[in-house]
């Protein structure tokens, strides 16, 4: 069964970009897609283990702060140099207002 938690307020996050948020002892980014879908992600490049929060959101793309390695945040992709491994995704849903991600 999907464990639901609260990951902020749908608010908090702005069209074509994401924010961090602490869940437990864990770390994701939340991203809100131009056509206003959310997404979840774990919140640590692959690569390095940058914050992705601090990066730059183009369309469905994350770009890592540190090294430029892109993620599709829709499918966890790897998308370039020096990106070796994908990016972990979570189920989301909105509901009045407040973002879930699905965790189990």
């Amino acid at each position: 069964m999907a464990e639901w938690v609260r990951a902020c307020e749908a608010d908090d996050v702005d069209a074509e970009d994401v924010i961090g948020v602490e869940i437990g002892d864990a770390r994701y980014a939340i991203y809100r897609s131009p056509d206003d879908e959310f997404h979840a992600t774990d919140g640590y490049c692959t690569h390095e283990r940058f914050l992705l929060a601090d990066g730059l959101v183009m369309d469905n793309i994350i770009e890592c702060p540190k090294h430029n390695g892109r993620f599709d945040y829709t499918t966890g992709e790897g998308k370039g140099a020096p990106i070796c491994e994908d990016l972990k995704t979570y189920p989301v849903k909105v509901s009045d207002g407040v973002v879930f991600v699905s965790l189990g």
